[in-house]
């Protein structure tokens, strides 16, 4: 054995289905040449201290968890001053970010990919210097899209994300905001908004836009104003669940960073945790930074 592999795990992600896999998992690793530490998280942030204080004399950093603990792992290694590649083996509910990159549903198969795939350079995000992997999003969805039942969602689609926000519209608040890209600036009263590194969000494919790239350097962002009457909040539906029906309450653009100010504090959620509360937000793709491992093509 000449390779060595840490490989952090949540034990408690998804229905702790690590449990039923983890020895299979580590003799995979094993039989390909590494020598493993295998490492269960105790509480958040555990991932980024493992990361960060065991990093050092490491081949490759592998993990098992849901978004979130890929999320930490990828901050640990962002602190590193040498980064190696990070393997991921999806335990979690949603899991965006690993059906983005094709990685196997299945733990077996995808401990294979960490092993025998291959190494992609791929685009991480940055709020306020809070590194996320593929989405940091505020407003009306950002705590519908996880709370949604998993089988109302591949019944209904996204379809089942929008309407189940609709139903918490009257308790929902909207807020006045700058939004500043490019050379372009936005103002307006905003119920929600998304900057994506991904091709689905909470399970959604397609929400996030067309011709997605996880490593061109660009964010896909999308901002929904707040409506006037319920015929503009319909048709605010509409086109969200119909790509081809457009809205003059729906902003879509691309860029590599934008800031967003606000005169009272704004919450933010990246990769589906709270990332806290902002008056200015200041978000920047850092192009192809982190080497992940993916399938073979």
């Amino acid at each position: 054995m000449d390779q060595r592999m840490l490989f952090i795990y949540n034990p408690r992600a998804g229905k702790a289905q690590i449990r039923s896999n983890l020895l299979d998992i580590i003799d995979i690793f094993v039989k390909a040449g590494y020598e493993v530490t295998a490492y269960p998280t105790q509480a958040a942030g555990d991932a980024i201290k493992a990361v960060k204080e065991r990093r050092a004399g490491y081949d490759i950093v592998a993990c098992s968890g849901g978004d979130g603990t890929l999320d930490e792992v990828v901050s640990g290694m962002m602190q590193c001053e040498e980064k190696v590649p990070i393997g991921y083996v999806p335990a979690g509910s949603t899991n965006d970010f690993a059906n983005s990159l094709k990685i196997p549903k299945s733990m077996i198969k995808a401990a294979d990919v960490v092993v025998n795939g291959r190494d992609f350079a791929c685009d991480i995000g940055s709020l306020n210097n809070h590194n996320f992997i593929y989405v940091a999003a505020f407003g009306i969805f950002t705590d519908v899209s996880y709370e949604t039942n998993q089988d109302v969602k591949n019944v209904l689609g996204h379809a089942a994300y929008l309407l189940e926000g609709v139903r918490r519209l009257p308790m929902v608040r909207s807020y006045a905001l700058k939004v500043s890209y490019d050379d372009q600036v936005i103002e307006g009263d905003f119920l929600y908004g998304m900057v994506t590194n991904s091709f689905s969000v909470a399970g959604f494919r397609g929400i996030t836009g067309k011709d997605v790239l996880l490593d061109d350097g660009l964010f896909e962002v999308t901002l929904i104003r707040k409506p006037t009457n319920p015929l503009d909040l319909n048709n605010i539906i509409m086109a969200l669940v119909d790509k081809r029906v457009k809205s003059e309450y729906i902003y879509t653009f691309k860029t590599p960073r934008l800031t967003v100010e606000s005169e009272e504090n704004v919450p933010w959620t990246v990769d589906g945790e709270f990332g806290g509360e902002h008056m200015k937000a200041v978000i920047e793709n850092k192009q192809k930074v982190l080497h992940i491992r993916i399938p073979n093509e």
